[in-house]
């Protein structure tokens, strides 16, 4: 590897966490730390505000200095690369939250503070227009994100879907994103379990606690634990159908956070939903807009059986 290009390696993983050891730098790049030590000299010469803390446990970071640095974004360039990055981010962009999300935490870490004052002065003068979901703070999505990052505690003031107010401490794991909803995967120390916890719900700026050890997640799929703990779960009714349509079809119009679905075969899917009453379940079938068998709960197919009787005197 040439000068050049281990120059923007080494720039890279300075941006994905916030504190390397020269050691562990050296092994990734596959050098001495001698070499890392004059690469971060050639930084420095570049205005990348590289710090150094001397010792055994001593490393690098990269932090934000007092001009932007060289051949990456001009001023101008910055403050609309975070807006469009904040906007994305509160979802009017759909598909693109997480990458932005990603690219928010690093862009922010190297913001020097000039910058950060129009950002927020702008941010401050535009006015949102109501989505079909909370709003969530961008600000709190790169503090988690960043948490995630670096293995840091969070102390958060959580809102339950019921409205029970608690404080909680975790051990953040990963953000998800999933139609218009974002939700924390952490571990919860006062649970001693794994909890799933929408964004939206943290009423307050999280607190940042200590570094921990990161924990083995439930699950190799991560995704696919987050879908089910999110979607009928959390519901007192829940259902159990056969939709007569092809699975991937089908995921076109089901959320993780609304359903399940599970292939059976090439014309047909099992869907596991959840509702607040039992009464809207039928509802939501039928805008999913294929045909469908109940299999259970037994009170679900005769609320079928009822909204069928009534639609059908409807128009006769």
């Amino acid at each position: 590897m040439d000068t050049a290009a281990r120059l923007l390696k080494l720039l890279s993983l300075l941006q994905i966490r916030r504190d390397w050891t020269g050691a562990e730098l050296a092994e990734r790049l596959g050098v001495t730390p001698r070499t890392i030590r004059r690469d971060v000299e050639r930084l420095r010469e570049l205005d990348y505000p590289v710090a150094a803390t001397p010792g055994v446990a001593g490393g690098y970071r990269l932090g934000s200095g007092t001009a932007l640095p060289p051949l990456v974004l001009d001023d101008d360039e910055a403050v609309a690369v975070a807006m469009g990055l904040r906007t994305a981010v509160g979802g009017t962009i759909a598909g693109i939250e997480e990458t932005s999300v990603r690219a928010l935490t690093k862009l922010e870490q190297v913001l020097p503070s000039r910058l950060r004052r129009r950002i927020n002065a702008l941010q401050s003068a535009v006015v949102p227009m109501p989505g079909g979901a909370p709003a969530v703070d961008p600000q709190t999505l790169t503090t988690i994100a960043a948490a995630c990052r670096d293995h840091q505690r969070l102390h958060v003031d959580y809102r339950s879907a019921g409205g029970t107010a608690s404080r909680r401490v975790v051990e953040p794991a990963r953000l998800a994103c999933t139609g218009r909803l974002w939700y924390l995967l952490a571990w919860d120390t006062g649970r001693g379990d794994w909890r799933t916890l929408r964004v939206d719900r943290i009423t307050a700026a999280p607190g940042l606690g200590a570094r921990f050890t990161p924990r083995e997640p439930p699950e190799a799929d991560i995704a696919g634990y987050v879908s089910r703990a999110i979607s009928s779960a959390p519901y007192p009714y829940r259902a159990k159908v056969v939709v007569h349509a092809p699975a991937e079809r089908v995921r076109e119009r089901v959320t993780p956070a609304s359903g399940m679905v599970e292939a059976v075969d090439e014309d047909s899917c099992v869907l596991h939903v959840g509702g607040p009453e039992l009464s809207v379940i039928p509802i939501y079938l039928a805008r999913i807009g294929f045909e469908f068998t109940v299999l259970e709960p037994p009170e679900l197919i005769e609320q079928v059986r009822t909204l069928a009787g009534m639609f059908s005197r409807s128009v006769t």
